[in-house]
């Protein structure tokens, strides 16, 4: 036996590993088991080019908990160490075991580097829950001696010989009062689930019975899949196969996704994984936990918004890199060249993926825009990128159904909604019910409406005014349509300005003046009497602002306003100017301009109760 002390650059090193080293003290579970199969992958290595022998069909990695003796124990069948291995390894804190052995043996085979570990620090991770560890293992090299190593928590340990059946090694964690949930079944179960679904090698876990402390714990279940989907080739899946991985991701989505990217790249930097485009609908909602990220099959973060652009949180799935680089607790990602790199590539890909789909079966494509088109038009409004390449495939919806690229609707309207000045105009409604009136009389002058009713709308009509040329998208209750699109000039009004200048202060007498402006307008005798319209303008930037629009604050603040539009040449305004009893002149005014607010859904309460009984009178 001999003692030693820990080579590290303070005394004060545990206290640092427990506080501050990992943002949670469950990580320690993920950092030991990574080393156990971090083991057991050299094992496979060194197997592979002869310079292990034996028979390692049983390799795996095992989970023991035993509350009796309040002890967590990691089991590997792997490499397993000496005296001297775990002098350099173990007590030298700032040496990476794993990184030697990248460096040595990554000519050799390509298996080398798929260790996990980098980072030389996960061991003593252990301490953030452990007043103790023991080590005992025994190296897979012919005539190796068992060693035993212990430490509990300061910088002293002690190292001797020992027996053990078996190479490989078991890190015995001695849990800590303060953390005694990890002797909880449950609490384990959760964290192998979260942190190793999909480790390499099998993962078991068993619990020690009380009154068997000398009997060897059977651990039969297997709690991981090792060759989930993303590490086999695109070639050898079936859509099956890709739908049932999505089930093991999700187990609680009961809808399968619309389709699947596999990425799987090699060359500038190493990247695999698989993104599935789930039904997002209306509901704008950029989860920051739908993606997983991993490395080499351990589970990193769901929080991968340094990865991936923020519209590509919306999708689900598995991104796995080595090459995305991490800090010592691996769980917050370092800005680099190489993160930009792998960003840019998934946002091609993904972009390329909706691209062939559309060219490929358009109709079903078509059949599955309302599922994704706030992806699209979030993808497009984030990264110029994506716009150059979404702008193909982009859908406009117009309110008969009919869907149309961004060109092929320029074309179709560029001729039918170009007013005097040579603007084309793209009409729009947000609610095809409430807005059905103003729908109706833009058709009947052979124009086009396209249905904007996502969240998102007014952002990305901003965009396409920006991108498209001499165009001027207005919502189809902005104004009388023949002043939104204007062939030629007014004409003229049955009523002179003077009869307008007395007519005016009646009707704003029945409306209130903090929410409607009266504007006379000549307009057609088919249409209605009064109307409300909603300025463009106004109604965009209050729509910004309620989306968090930058800037925007103060327009979202100001009072809803609308303009009651009175047709000046309408016969029943003419009436009501021309009624010589001053009450019924004032009822059929409240009356009319009731009927427009009615319209556009905005009479409520007392106001709709005394307009059905006005109603009923004036039938009777």
């Amino acid at each position: 036996m001999s003692t030693g002390k820990i080579n590290v650059q303070t005394e004060n090193i545990f206290p640092i590993i427990k506080k501050f080293l990992y943002s949670d003290h469950e990580i320690f579970l993920r950092e030991l088991i990574s080393n156990a199969v971090d083991a057991t992958q050299k094992l496979k290595t060194l197997s592979a080019i002869g310079e292990a022998k034996g028979d390692f069909s049983d390799i795996k990695v095992e989970v023991i908990i035993d509350k009796e003796a309040k002890t967590l124990t990691i089991r590997d069948k792997g490499i397993g160490m000496t005296a001297e291995e775990i002098e350099k390894y173990i007590t030298q804190i700032a040496f990476s075991g794993a990184e030697e052995f990248v460096n040595k043996y990554k000519d050799k085979t390509p298996e080398a580097n798929a260790i996990i570990g980098h980072f030389g620090l996960g061991f003593y991770s252990g301490f953030m829950v452990a007043k103790k560890i023991e080590i005992v293992s025994l190296s897979h090299k012919e005539g190796s001696q068992a060693v035993h190593w212990e430490c509990d928590g300061s910088p002293e340990y002690k190292i001797e010989e020992t027996t053990k059946t078996g190479r490989g090694t078991d890190i015995i964690l001695h849990i800590a009062e303060d953390s005694e949930e990890f002797l909880e079944k449950e609490r384990i179960d959760h964290l192998l689930m979260k942190y190793c679904k999909f480790l390499p090698v099998e993962i078991k876990f068993g619990t020690r019975k009380e009154g068997e402390k000398d009997k060897e714990v059977e651990v039969d279940n297997i709690i991981n899949n090792p060759s989930p989907a993303w590490t086999k080739k695109p070639a050898d899946l079936k859509d099956e196969d890709y739908k049932n991985f999505y089930r093991e991701l999700y187990p609680m989505n009961f809808e399968d996704p619309l389709f699947h990217i596999h990425l799987n790249v090699d060359y500038p930097f190493n990247l695999t994984g698989i993104l599935y485009f789930p039904r997002i609908k209306k509901t704008f909602e950029a989860q920051k936990d739908r993606i997983q990220l991993y490395c080499n099959q351990v589970f990193v973060t769901d929080s991968v918004e340094n990865i991936v652009p923020d519209f590509l949180s919306l999708l689900q799935g598995v991104i796995d890199s080595p090459d995305i680089p991490l800090n010592v607790s691996r769980s917050y990602l370092q800005s680099d060249s190489n993160v930009k790199k792998i960003s840019a590539h998934i946002t091609k890909k993904v972009a390329d993926k909706l691209e062939e789909i559309f060219k490929k079966d358009r109709a079903d494509f078509e059949s599955k825009w309302e599922d994704i088109k706030i992806f699209v038009q979030y993808g497009m409004l984030s990264e110029e990128k994506f716009y150059e390449k979404a702008q193909k495939f982009a859908l406009l919806k117009s309110t008969d159904g009919k869907y149309s690229t961004l060109e092929e609707y320029a074309e179709k309207v560029k001729i039918a909604q170009t007013d005097k000045d040579k603007k084309v105009i793209y009409l729009y409604t947000t609610n095809i019910d409430e807005q059905h009136s103003f729908i109706e009389t833009a058709k009947d002058r052979g124009y086009d409406v396209i249905v904007f009713d996502s969240p998102i709308d007014s952002h990305y009509i901003n965009q396409l005014e920006s991108k498209l040329q001499n165009t001027s998208f207005v919502r189809v209750d902005a104004d009388v349509i023949d002043k939104i699109i204007k062939k030629e000039e007014d004409q003229p009004s049955k009523l002179s300005e003077e009869e307008q200048k007395k007519l005016k202060p009646l009707v704003e007498e029945t409306i209130s003046k903090e929410k409607f402006t009266v504007v006379f307008e000549s307009l057609s005798e088919k249409d209605a009497p009064m109307l409300i319209t909603k300025p463009e303008f106004m109604r965009r930037m209050k729509d910004m602002s309620a989306m968090g629009g930058g800037g925007m604050a103060f327009y979202g603040s100001m009072p809803e306003m609308h303009n009651l539009v009175v047709n000046s040449n309408h016969p029943l305004i003419s009436k009501i100017l021309n009624e010589k009893n001053v009450e019924k002149q004032k009822q059929l005014t409240k009356q009319t301009a009731d009927l427009a607010m009615l319209s556009q859904g905005l009479l409520k309460g007392e106001e709709l109760t005394k307009f059905i009984k006005r109603s009923v009178d004036l039938i009777d």
